[in-house]
């Protein structure tokens, strides 16, 4: 007799352990959990939170963007934190990051939602590119996720065009 066991995907897996990141993030708005994979082996993890040393909102009871209403993917360098991605590749080898897969989630603070429509910043693409990775897969729902191939962004992204006023 045989039983049949259902089994997890490798990307929720590498998904759920991204999720279980974010929870150390210490945004006040939103935050993000991301794991970079190479062969199968965890490289490195990040999660959303203020440089080393410096105060984060939620130990300050305030963030700045949502005092100002600033809206979502406006103004990040008002912004305290570090995000998930660009921790993620602080921590880890650019050798090691080529061909990688870099796994991202995004949780809502207050109403613990998913982030909807949850992508890498323009500044956190350049990173991701920088670092060699090949691709990014990002949470949707509970078990679906789209995959994003970083060569796309080099050939067919305008927001890395730079609008944005860096």
């Amino acid at each position: 007799m045989s039983l049949k066991v259902d089994r997890i995907d490798k990307n929720n897996y590498y998904l759920d352990i991204a999720e279980t990141v974010l929870e150390r993030g210490t945004c006040l708005r939103r935050n993000f959990g991301a794991i970079i994979v190479r062969n199968d082996q965890i490289l490195s993890t990040g999660y959303t939170g203020a440089p080393r040393g410096r105060k984060n909102c939620i130990d300050m009871g305030e963030c700045l963007r949502s005092k100002l209403n600033i809206p979502r993917g406006e103004r990040y360098e008002l912004c305290r934190s570090v995000h998930a991605e660009a921790n993620a590749i602080i921590a880890a080898s650019r050798n090691d990051m080529i061909g990688a897969t870099l796994y991202l989630v995004g949780r809502e603070k207050k109403s613990g939602e998913l982030v909807e429509n949850t992508a890498p910043c323009a500044m956190c693409k350049r990173l991701i590119i920088n670092a060699g990775i090949d691709k990014v897969v990002i949470r949707r729902t509970a078990t679906d996720f789209e995959v994003k191939l970083v060569r796309d962004w080099i050939f067919n992204d305008d927001s890395l065009d730079g609008q944005l006023g860096y």
